[in-house]
């Protein structure tokens, strides 16, 4: 299973995929050695009963798996962390799942994290990372936690993602920006993504420029920033596009 894997990463990067995408309650880092990894995948394989700290085991084992080869491929590895799934039982069992009963889990988020995130970087394969939280109570969680694994390799290589899901919208990406604004280098931010399959998203990038430029209005107005476009329009110009193409090594029309 893990050649198939393998196999699947590498077709996807001979036609240009850049990126990795996981959705986690929380991030999976318990120690799982290959052989244990190997003895838990035989039980299932045999219809037998895994139990779930073998299952996060497992999963900490491919997790760690997945960013060594978004590394050595330079890809971005994205953690989308904190949604409570499916909590209609009726409707999960006639409908099925992700049917939109889904909300804002609490789960505990930081040591799983730094955990993950350390063995990683201390085998040197820590891939550029972006991390997006789904409880606003974990801003500032993440908003610290990227700064404990910058390189120098890479200008904000460790990326505090923008709101996601019931955080994209106005408030939740005030609190966001203003999170990342007080504790890290907003000027590194690499902005919005669109994640949907659905062309009227789009304009989530206008509105999330928008929210942007208001609060650096705001500020200006409030004496906290300088009036001066010579230094605010590079800052808003890369957060909004420049720094993303950067990040992800895309093409630009000059």
């Amino acid at each position: 299973m893990i050649a198939a894997l393998k196999s699947r990463h590498d077709f996807f990067h001979s036609l240009g995929g850049r990126l990795s995408d996981h959705g986690l309650e929380s991030c999976h880092a318990e120690d799982c050695t290959e052989s244990e990894a190997t003895a838990i995948y035989q039980k299932a394989i045999l219809d037998q009963e895994i139990s779930p700290a073998e299952q996060i085991r497992y999963a900490s084992h491919l997790m760690r798996l997945f960013g060594q080869w978004d590394a050595e491929k330079g890809w971005t590895k994205q953690l989308h962390l904190g949604a409570l799934r499916n909590n209609n039982t009726r409707l999960f069992r006639s409908v099925g799942p992700d049917l939109g009963c889904d909300s804002i889990g609490d789960f505990p988020q930081a040591r799983a994290l730094s955990r993950y995130l350390d063995s990683l970087d201390r085998q040197g394969s820590l891939p550029k990372t972006i991390i997006y939280n789904l409880n606003p109570a974990d801003n500032y969680v993440i908003a610290t936690m990227i700064g404990n694994f910058q390189d120098g390799s890479q200008a904000g290589k460790i990326q505090f993602g923008s709101g996601w899901w019931f955080l994209d919208q106005k408030e939740g990406m005030e609190w966001q920006i203003n999170a990342l604004s007080s504790l890290g280098l907003l000027s590194r931010f690499v902005g919005m993504l669109t994640d949907s399959r659905s062309f009227l998203s789009y304009p989530r990038h206008e509105y999330f420029r928008r929210i942007l430029c208001n609060l650096m209005g705001q500020e200006v107005e409030r004496g906290e920033l300088p009036n001066d476009p010579s230094l605010l329009d590079p800052m808003i110009r890369g957060i909004c596009y420049q720094n993303a193409a950067n990040y992800f090594g895309l093409e630009m029309d000059p």
